[in-house]
């Protein structure tokens, strides 16, 4: 069975050669590395942000850097700059390696260098460690998503806080996993009640009626697409629901697809194994789209 993921990008080998900031310092590929000690790898103690790069405007990026200033406050940890530093670091990434459309920035903060490798955020004494990988990155997804529901939850706040852009993403990895050993691309989880939450990698809705259907937002991420959606829907008058609803629910959707900042809207064809709708991407959603790259425009002028 092909798979693919909600990432899949058309292959450019200008990303061989791409420049990535470091600590304050853009370097080449092969030359952006950090110690063995890093709280991020040791731990997986840090936050990111993804960005989109549309006609030399990168998408919504108030809103990006509202929610990674948010994360590092929530796990106490200073950055070392400001937002203007930080917007800085990007545009000077952008400019260093010549991008002007379809790229994506991975902007990735952990708290630095430990000096003993143990768990104590006081062992992390030399201050953050900050990079931004920037890749030409055009999606290419040339079929609709397969999904199919894993046991593994987005949890409770008082475990780790599903609203967190934190580098500790085991949970939804092995979700992941799950998904792609039952034949699918990715894994629909659960909320801690059985509810529909969202996948391990994107947020997610439904179409029923006309009417467009996604979960409370109580235990998944904190979308800057997915409020968009929601924000389009109702200054467009398509009816827009944050509910709680079932898999019954789900399977007898006309449509269903996952936003993100990678893939805006993706359609999905299939949820454990049965289709959704047609099978394919759906008026409302084609619609959504539209009204998405209209917004992304209003919002670079």
């Amino acid at each position: 069975m092909d798979n693919q993921t909600t990432h899949q990008a058309e292959e450019d080998v200008r990303n061989e050669a791409i420049l990535i900031w470091l600590n304050g310092r853009i370097v080449p590929k092969a030359e952006a590395v950090i110690s063995v000690y890093d709280s991020g790898f040791m731990l997986g103690d840090g936050v990111w942000e993804g960005l989109r790069l549309y006609d030399g405007h990168w998408a919504f990026a108030d809103e990006h850097l509202d929610r990674l200033f948010e994360a590092a406050l929530a796990i106490d940890l200073d950055i070392g700059m400001d937002r203007g530093g930080v917007m800085q670091a990007l545009l000077d990434t952008q400019a260093a390696n010549g991008m002007k459309t379809d790229a994506h920035a991975r902007l990735m903060v952990t708290r630095g260098v430990k000096t003993r490798p143990f768990q104590h955020p006081s062992l992390s004494r030399q201050g953050p460690t900050m990079t931004i990988i920037m890749e030409h990155s055009k999606p290419s997804i040339p079929r609709p998503i397969r999904l199919a529901t894993v046991p593994h939850l987005r949890g409770l706040p008082m475990t780790q806080d599903p609203k967190l852009n934190s580098h500790s993403k085991l949970n939804c990895i092995l979700a992941c996993i799950a998904a792609e050993k039952a034949g699918a691309d990715e894994a629909l989880m659960l909320d801690v009640h059985g509810f529909v939450n969202t996948t391990n990698a994107c947020n997610f809705f439904i179409v029923r009626k006309g009417a467009v259907w996604t979960s409370t937002g109580d235990y998944c991420m904190n979308g800057i697409t997915r409020q968009k959606v929601i924000d389009l829907c109702r200054a467009d008058g398509i009816p827009v629901y944050e509910r709680n609803f079932s898999l019954v629910d789900t399977y007898g959707a006309d449509e269903a697809f996952l936003t993100g900042t990678f893939g805006a809207q993706t359609p999905v064809g299939a949820i454990d194994g049965r289709q959704i709708g047609a099978g394919e991407l759906g008026p409302v959603t084609a619609r959504l789209r539209a009204l998405y790259k209209d917004l992304i425009l209003q919002d670079a002028s």
